[in-house]
């Protein structure tokens, strides 16, 4: 029996995904981020129980503070993206969390500045506000350590691929650490939209991004790029039609990162079917029905994407672009004994 609702949302389901893949879905993946973080600063003195906890976010990471927040008794105040839905806004507010919102933006870099300028304002004010700093602290790490436990038991011993955002690095660059860490082959393919800098495609806009969480408009300092070997900037269009598709294949209803993660699994098994592919379902669809979901009619079939394999960021292009990592250099080639700051 679980002693809080937030240790058993954060279990995902590991399903088989024909041919040859399988889904690591979660309702939210950011809970094992944000449990293990405030479980961290409540062991080590940093925080404690009745201190606030502040971080800015665009939906998902400030459902999961706020939970965890409640499962240890702490106050949550969370700086939010115009992205947070009222079904969000409504379960912040009677579990004790504090919202407010930036004003409206189109532009990802606004949104994301003003949330980050009001954080250093709020900060100011409260100087007892304890800033968990998402997008750079490795702390957001430790938590992930059982989810590569949890691939690493499930999964056939053996070359495993996976396949994930990128969003602040700690999801797929920490479950690949961790299981390399335990000893496992693990090629990391990052899933990226256009426009986001973190990979350097900030010259190729999206105007319809809505998938900001698995990119960025400002540097993201627990973004390790040695970990990745591959990157695929997916536009709006192509991870819509990746996440319809994934939910008529499997009846899996996934955010669209998820939907681009599906769409990146199936183009890197075509070309090498040897290791087991693993892609991550980081939440439900159901903040994407409406902007989304709901034009499924004009979702595009599998066989018509492809994305254009690249080899410089100049030739980064709209819908579907792929690039190994680093840029020319083989991925094996890299040093991939790499420590977590802070997990010791």
């Amino acid at each position: 029996m679980y002693e809080h609702i937030a240790e058993a949302l954060k279990e995902p389901d590991l399903v088989r995904i024909p041919p040859g893949a399988v889904c690591v879905r979660f309702e939210t993946m950011k809970l094992y981020s944000a449990l293990g973080a405030v479980r961290h600063l409540l062991e080590t003195g940093q925080v404690a129980p009745g201190d606030t906890l502040v971080d800015s976010s665009s939906g998902i990471y400030a459902h999961a503070l706020a939970l965890a927040c409640h499962r240890y008794g702490l106050h949550c105040h969370i700086v939010g993206s115009t992205t947070v839905d009222r079904t969000l806004r409504v379960q912040l507010e009677v579990l004790g969390a504090t919202l407010e919102q930036v004003r409206p933006s189109k532009n990802l870099r606004l949104d994301q500045n003003l949330r980050v300028e009001r954080i250093g304002e709020l900060l100011k004010k409260n100087p007892d506000y304890h800033w968990m700093r998402q997008y750079h602290d490795d702390i957001h790490y430790l938590g992930y350590r059982d989810v590569a436990a949890l691939i690493g038991d499930a999964v056939p011993e053996g070359p495993l691929t996976l396949v994930g955002g990128v969003g602040t690095g700690a999801s797929t660059g920490a479950i690949s650490t961790y299981l390399r860490e335990a000893g496992r082959q693990v090629t990391l393919t990052g899933v990226q939209p256009f426009g986001s800098v973190t990979f350097g495609s900030e010259h190729v806009s999206d105007p319809d991004i809505i998938i900001a969480g698995i990119g960025s408009s400002i540097p993201f300092d627990n973004v390790r790029h040695h970990l990745y070997d591959r990157i695929h900037w997916v536009n709006f269009d192509y991870a819509m039609s990746g996440a319809v598709e994934l939910l008529r294949a499997s009846g899996i209803f996934a955010g669209l990162s998820a939907g681009a993660a599906y769409l990146a699994t199936l183009w890197e098994r075509a070309r090498d079917d040897a290791p087991t592919y693993v892609f991550l379902a980081a939440d439900t669809g159901h903040r994407y029905v409406d902007t989304a979901y709901a034009h499924h009619c004009k979702a595009l079939g599998l066989g018509s994407m492809s994305p254009h394999e690249v080899t410089t960021h100049d030739d980064l292009r709209h819908p579907w672009s792929v690039m190994d990592w680093p840029p020319g250099e083989s991925a094996r080639a890299r040093d991939e004994s790499v420590l977590v700051p802070g997990a010791a």
